[in-house]
């Protein structure tokens, strides 16, 4: 489907209304333009139901769980709905919790800060770096990189392959991404989870970039957690989520210890104190909650079920489909990809461009087209390394990143986008991308503290 066939199908969504959808930036070139904000695949834009059911809330704003006052339980009900909502959103059991924490990164810490003893841990190389890193923090831990895999069924083969090879014994974790945030491509989470569990291993789903365009439900998928962010989530207000099974964190110490987390506390005769730990999702929320953020991703999550997801995801479809279009006739671009250009995707594709190095052309979309995009690795240096690894990269003059002795400069370029981008947007970037690649930049530029910027 075609973007201007968009508006004829009834089935697709308009887009969303969004905050800064009416920005001004000025171009080094002259004048203004409307900002094309491309890089929701770093933080969305708040959507404008988000920032007006937070606006309408905020004169109320009360402690959480700590006060007799009218504010004070108003919010303690605000904030424990908002748990029922995600709740909702996500498919959860009734045996499941939903825990707040500060993002994607902050979940997946807190998971892994609550691993059994002895916990072998299998996650591909391709993983963001939240989901790469929080596993090897626990030194009782054994952490199996795998290799990427080249398409679903190989993700699928080289997991079973891994688990068969473990010890028939002791706890198990496997963590995958639900989208690529640097292709885009969707990772097969059901046939995943069902090799995991068929080897007696748990899996949790880092679902930042999936659940902003696609429903995501653990029943269905079979995942033991979800972890995501609300600020990919079109509710940039500082809140995150794990959910999901609730023995091992029931099980283990306070991810924080302090108020909140505890049901009582009580001076032993030796001088010391005993602690008793709440079982539910408080017992890893120390600290005064952060009503807003719940409030703003259950707001979120209410936005997207209304709007109906077969609707964005027929949108977002068709916008992919465009930009892909119209990156493939400039014969200079070269979009990455794990699975090949069938793979089904959200929309987040990255490139790189022959003769240019990724960002002196980023820097040159932001400055004489007004488009936000991404440079860079993305979080995710070992998946882009491996995707960069054969490509031609100019090392260039301006914002050429640092490299090891004996590597090359490697960088690319992100374009993302969702429920409340306009058409006008992609048409500019595509038109901006065809530009650059034919008749140069318009404007000289120049490395600034490691990034690349218009020389004045």
């Amino acid at each position: 489907m075609s973007v201007s066939a968009v508006a004829a199908d009834r089935s697709v969504c308009a887009p969303l209304p969004v905050l800064g959808r009416d920005v001004r930036v000025p171009l080094v070139t002259g004048g203004e333009v409307d900002y094309a904000a491309l890089d929701y695949a770093a933080s969305a834009p708040a959507l404008q139901r988000v920032w007006d059911d937070v606006a309408a809330y905020a004169p109320y704003y009360g402690s959480v769980h700590r006060g007799a006052g009218y504010l004070s339980q108003l919010s303690t009900d605000l904030f424990e709905n908002s748990r029922r909502t995600i709740a909702e959103f996500l498919g959860c059991g009734a045996e499941d919790q939903v825990v707040f924490t500060r993002s994607t990164t902050d979940s997946l810490n807190l998971l892994a800060s609550v691993l059994p003893q002895d916990t072998r841990v299998f996650v591909f190389e391709t993983e963001h770096h939240a989901s790469l890193l929080p596993w090897e923090q626990r030194a009782d831990v054994a952490v199996t990189y795998l290799n990427a895999p080249r398409t679903p069924q190989q993700a699928v083969d080289t997991l079973e392959k891994a688990l068969a090879e473990r010890a028939p014994y002791g706890p198990a974790l496997v963590c995958v991404t639900g989208a690529s945030n640097v292709t885009g491509e969707l990772w097969p989470v059901r046939e995943l989870a069902a090799a995991a569990h068929a080897h007696g291993a748990r899996i949790v789903l880092d679902a930042a970039q999936l659940a902003p365009h696609h429903p995501v439900d653990i029943a269905e998928l079979d995942v033991d957690w979800v972890a995501f962010s609300g600020h990919k989530l079109y509710a940039p207000f500082g809140a995150g989520v794990l959910a999901g099974r609730a023995d091992w964190l029931q099980e283990a110490a306070p991810y924080l210890a302090g108020g909140g987390a505890s049901r009582k506390v009580s001076r032993r005769t030796d001088g010391g104190v005993d602690v008793e730990w709440h079982t539910t999702a408080a017992r890893h929320e120390a600290g005064s909650p952060n009503v807003i953020g719940a409030y703003a991703i259950a707001s979120a999550c209410r936005a997207l079920s209304e709007a109906g997801f077969e609707g964005l995801v027929a949108r977002e479809q068709a916008l992919i489909t465009r930009v892909r279009e119209g990156l493939a006739e400039v014969p200079e671009v070269n979009v990455l990809s794990l699975f090949g250009e069938d793979a089904a995707r959200v929309g987040v594709l990255s490139f790189v461009v022959e003769g240019w190095n990724s960002s002196h052309f980023a820097a040159a979309l932001s400055a004489e087209y007004g488009i936000g995009v991404r440079d860079g690795l993305f979080c995710a240096h070992p998946l882009v390394r491996t995707l960069l690894g054969s490509e031609p990269q100019e090392p260039g003059e301006c914002g050429a990143p640092d490299s090891a002795p004996g590597e090359r400069s490697l960088n690319a370029i992100r374009v993302s986008f969702g429920a409340g981008t306009p058409d006008e947007h992609v048409e500019r970037f595509l038109r901006a991308v065809k530009e650059l690649v034919t008749d140069g930049a318009r404007w000289n530029y120049r490395t600034e503290d490691g990034r690349c910027v218009p020389a004045v």
